[in-house]
This record gives structure tokens, C-alpha cells and sequence, in this order.
């Protein structure tokens, strides 16, 4: 469904990844940028220059402005909280980049704030608008592969010292949350909770073995899922040259993987073994983040849109993004406790 109203957008944060919501906005018929908002004058003037539209250096002046419907933040990941905090007071939706935040206290607290302000909170997770995602996830809901007895979610990449070095908040504990978990892994730790279920407990270890962060750069843990299902990650930015993620999903009648957001093998008892659109879907990132395209941020955009003519929660909103922080959170802490982690489910 599309709705003829145009709906205004803002964006706080100018930096790589704002240009995946600049283009979708721009090209959705019913979706206008109005505003941008950088962190300090220089870069104001530069992003207003780029986007041709007014830009800001204070989001609460932008924040001021009441033709602005929808309040994308594009910040980095520990500086989620302060201007959602401002947005839901003045009463704009908001879409923000994942994670949702970098601890669960501070995640809650936005959520809680969007609550009590009765707007919509939408976490990018693009990644569940991929067409094979979606594909595989109707098949296995439908009951193709059965009860689930196992997936794994594996994302082996690879980012150059410069990649950390060039970003003074990227592997930060405060800016990040950590590092390769929390900031690249966690898209398809999402796909892998979605599909999987409720985890019920989690035993992790993290390493930081390449690069000089305060994050982790290697990461394994094994999950126990509420259905009683086993999984695994491994999350590592370490693995050179960086393969595509992975994501495999295996039932009692079947099996079905993903890799680099493609179906690859496609497997079900009683029917004949097929691999389906090797060769389409998206980019990874495994290597290189701006390999990464826009369509997918689009396609989740446009959710935002229709949650709001149709009055309805997002598809991933603030609740259902927590899920995969709450996972990563309690690798952290298994690995510093040595312990297993129960999760609430």
C-alpha cells in the first residue's frame, strides 16, 4: 500500500551511511528530505552543498521546524539516545540506524520515550527486505523445513586498519558498543534471531586479534534457542579478505542458505535439490561497506511510510530491534564471565 501524502524527512548525521537514506528518500514518490543535521558548521556547509537542501549543526534548532514528519538518525551508534530523546518530545517518528543503541538500558529508554510520545521507532535492518530473505523466511514459517534443529549465523569480514583509524568513534566501546559484533555481525545475528526464535541461552567468547580497538574483532558463540533448537555465530572483521556473510537455517525435512543475502542451496526431502538466484540480490559488505547498496534502506523506508498512513508498528521497530543487541550483549558478557548467559524468552 502507498499513501498520495508526501511525508517529510530530516537526517541527523551526515556521515557514509547517510547517503542510503538520501537516495531512498529521493526516490520514493511520497517521501521528501526537507533537512540535514551535521556535527559542526564546517560540515553543515558542506552536507547542505551536497544535498541541496537546509543543513544544521544543532539538531535541536532543526528539530524546531514543523514541517518535518520523520527524523532519520544516521549518528554514530552510541549517539542514538540524546536526539530520540529530542525527536519523541517533539513529536517526529523516527528511523534510526542500527543498533538500536549500544547498551540495553540506553536502547529502552529510547524505546520508552517513543511510547509515551506516540510515535513510531523503526531500527534499520535492512536486510529482512531482501527478496531471498523474505522468500526463505515465508517458506520455513509455512513449515517447509519442519521443526528447526540448528542455524548459523557466520559473518567473516575483513576491515583495514584504516577502516578504525579514519573513525574516531568505530571499534569504541563508547561510539561502537564494541566492534565487530554489534556493528557489522549484528544484521545477520537479526536474520538468524527472526527465523530461529526466542534464545534461551548463550555462551560466547570475543578476541581482539588484528586490530588496535577497544572492540573485538573475533567473535564465536554457541546459542540454545527457546524451541530447543542449536545455533552458532562467528563474527570476526579480522578474516582477510573478508568472504560474504552466511546464514544457514536447517530443519528436520531440510535446509536452506543464504549467502551474501542470496539463497544459494535450497534444500527440502521429497523434492529435487535446487540452488535459486545464485547470481541476484544484494551486495555484501564483506570487504568493502560501500559496496553495500541503498535498495534494501529503501524498500524499509517505505514500511516507515505505510506504518504511518496505515497506523501500524514498523515491521522492525524498536522492541524487535532489541532482540539482536540483547543477543550480543550477552556474548559480551558470557565471554567476561567465562559462564553461560540466560536470556529472558
Amino acid at each position: 500500500m502507498s499513501t498520495e501524502k508526501i511525508i517529510n524527512f530530516a537526517i541527523i548525521g551526515t556521515g557514509a551511511v547517510a547517503i542510503h537514506h538520501v537516495k531512498s528518500i529521493q526516490e520514493l514518490p511520497n517521501a521528501r528530505l526537507v533537512a540535514v543535521c551535521s556535527s559542526t558548521s564546517e560540515r553543515a556547509k558542506l552536507a547542505e552543498e551536497k544535498f541541496g537542501v537546509p543543513a544544521y549543526y544543532d539538531y535541536h534548532r532543526l528539530l524546531e521546524r514543523k514541517d518535518i514528519d520523520v527524523v532519520c538518525i544516521c549518528t554514530a551508534s552510541g549517539n542514538h539516545l540524546e536526539p530520540t530523546l529530542a525527536a519523541a518530545a517533539a513529536g517526529k517518528h523516527i528511523i534510526t540506524e542500527k543498533p538500536l543503541e549500544v547498551s540495553i538500558d540506553r536502547a529502552e529508554q529510547m524505546i520508552a520515550a517513543c511510547r509515551k510520545a506516540k510515535i513510531k521507532l523503526a531500527c534499520i535492518f535492512q536486510n529482512r527486505f531482501n527478496p531471498d530473505f523474505q522468500k526463505a523466511q515465508e517458506a520455513i514459517r509455512s513449515g517447509l523445513l519442519g521443526d528447526l534443529i540448528l542455524g548459523n549465523a557466520y559473518i567473516k569480514w575483513f576491515r583495514s586498519s584504516e577502516y578504525y583509524t579514519g573513525s574516531d568513534w568505530k571499534g569504541t566501546l563508547a561510539g561502537d558498543g564494541g566492534a565487530a559484533l554489534i556493528n557489522q555481525g549484528i544484521h545477520t545475528i537479526d536474520l538468524l534471531q527472526s527465523i530461529m526464535g526466542e534464545v534461551k541461552s548463550i555462551y560466547g567468547q570475543i578476541r581482539t586479534t588484528k586490530h588496535a580497538i577497544e572492540g573485538e574483532d573475533l567473535g564465536v558463540a554457541m546459542l540454545q534457542f527457546e524451541n530447543g533448537a542449536l545455533g552458532t555465530i562467528e563474527g570476526s572483521t579480522a578474516i582477510y579478505p573478508g568472504y560474504p556473510e552466511r546464514l544457514e537455517i536447517y530443519g528436520q525435512k531440510g535446509s536452506i542458505i543464504l549467502e551474501g543475502g542470496k539463497i544459494v542451496a535450497w534444500h527440502v526431502e521429497g523434492s529435487d535439490a535446487s540452488i535459486v538466484n545464485p547470481n541476484d540480490g544484494p551486495a555484501s559488505g564483506a570487504a568493502d561497506p560501500s559496496a553495500i547498496g541503498h535498495q534494501a534502506h529503501k524498500e524499509q523506508i517505505a514500511d516507515m511510510i505505510e506504518a504511518i498512513a496505515e497506523d501500524r508498528e514498523p515491521i522492525v521497530n524498536g522492541e524487535e530491534a532489541q532482540k539482536a543487541l540483547a543477543i550480543i550483549q550477552a556474548v559480551y558478557a558470557s565471554s567476561r564471565s567465562g559462564e553461560v548467559v540466560l536470556l529472558k524468552g
